[in-house]
C-alpha cells in the first residue's frame, strides 16, 4: 500500500489510484466531473481556524502539524482514512495548497506513514 500526495491541478493518472480530496473547501476552478476525485473527505481537513491561523506561512509549519495532529486525535475522519488506505493498493492524498511541501496532505501522509 502506497500513499502519495499530488497538487489537485495536476493532470489525473491511472497511476493514481484511489484519489482522496483532504481540503474543507473545493479548490477553485475545478469542475467537479472533472477533478476525478474518488472521495472528497472534508472532515480530516483542518478546522477553519486552524487554517487561517497558518495560513502558509512556513515559519508556522512545525506548529501546523503539531495542532493538526491534535485536532485529528480520535477524528472519525481519519479513522475513516486509514481503512481507504487499507481497501486500496494505491492511494493519493490531493490538495489544492500553492506551497507544495507545507500542506494539510504531506502532513497527513507524515502522520500515516
Amino acid at each position: 500500500m502506497s500513499i502519495a500526495i499530488k497538487r489537485i491541478y495536476e493532470p489525473f493518472s491511472k497511476t493514481d489510484g484511489y484519489r482522496i480530496l483532504v481540503d474543507r473547501l473545493w479548490p477553485r476552478g475545478i469542475k467537479k466531473e472533472n477533478a476525478h476525485v474518488d472521495r472528497w473527505l472534508k472532515e480530516v481537513a483542518p478546522s477553519t481556524a486552524l487554517r487561517k491561523w497558518f495560513n502558509h506561512e512556513p515559519e508556522k509549519w512545525k506548529s501546523f502539524v503539531t495542532k493538526y495532529r491534535a485536532e485529528l486525535k480520535g477524528s472519525s475522519a481519519l479513522d475513516e482514512l486509514l481503512a481507504l488506505r487499507k481497501q486500496h493498493k494505491t492511494v493519493t492524498l490531493l490538495y489544492s495548497a500553492k506551497d507544495e511541501q507545507c500542506n494539510q496532505a504531506g502532513a497527513l501522509k507524515g502522520l500515516i506513514d
